[in-house]
């Protein structure tokens, strides 16, 4: 099996070939091997739109923040985004709060 590749969704290593598509037995995931960019990081907003790295976002709902009195409030928005690879997926600086990680669903490209 050296033509096996990850699955791009969920990662398995159990992605078998069939006819011209890579098919993941834990997550159902089809896709073309020869059309997926193992590099490429898509990241979307809560709108469905894919963001990029300096875009500018606007939070879409009230967020609380660890160690600080106040939430980050809906509406801010927040300017020159970086996207990573993670759980919280937009690396930022936020004016009042300093460099943050935020999740992606909760943002909306402005």
């Amino acid at each position: 099996m050296s033509d096996s590749q990850p699955c791009p969704q969920c990662k398995s290593p159990y992605a078998y070939p069939m006819d011209s598509l890579m098919v993941c037995p834990e997550c159902g995931h089809e896709w073309n091997p020869n059309e997926v960019d193992e590099n490429a990081l898509s990241v979307k907003d809560s709108n469905g739109n894919p963001l990029e790295d300096g875009d500018s976002v606007v939070v879409v709902k009230n967020l609380p923040v660890k160690g600080h009195p106040k939430p980050i409030k809906a509406g801010t928005k927040v300017k020159n985004i970086r996207l990573v690879d993670g759980d919280h997926n937009i690396d930022c600086k936020i004016d009042g709060f300093g460099s943050m990680a935020l999740k992606s669903e909760f943002v909306k490209k402005a």
